[in-house]
């Protein structure tokens, strides 16, 4: 199992910048791919971005493309969210997620094996 630990969450005006970083420890070993997801009030979890921690390669939902770009540090085993040109619709919970095992997907909560606790981002008009 991969504990997960989300950070960097916060209060930023809408049009501002905001970094979060998830650093992953234990069996990190077992981690295929690293995704960002957000939930909303009263809405479901939805995926963000993800990096397949062997290549790097990186996968966007549509709404975060040009926006958000997600990165790794293998040394820290830490993956970051790069969130730039936040909007008040930006406003969620923000998880990051592991998998534990090869998958075919990687944008489906399902996906996933391990979650953090969240980290809240709140952009403001």
């Amino acid at each position: 199992q991969v504990q997960l630990v989300e950070s960097g969450g916060g209060l930023v005006q809408a049009g501002g910048s905001l970094r979060v970083s998830c650093a992953a420890s234990g069996r990190t070993s077992r981690r295929y791919v690293m995704g960002w997801f957000r939930q909303a009030p009263g809405k479901e979890r939805e995926f963000i971005a993800a990096i397949r921690w062997s290549s790097g390669s990186t996968y966007y939902a549509d709404s975060a493309k040009g926006r958000f770009t997600i990165s790794r540090d293998n040394a820290k085993n830490t993956v970051y969210l790069q969130m730039n040109s936040l909007k008040t619709e930006d406003t969620a919970v923000y998880y990051c997620a592991a998998q534990g095992a090869w998958r075919t997907g990687w944008a489906a909560p399902y996906d996933y094996d391990s979650w953090g606790q969240g980290t809240q981002v709140t952009v403001s008009s």
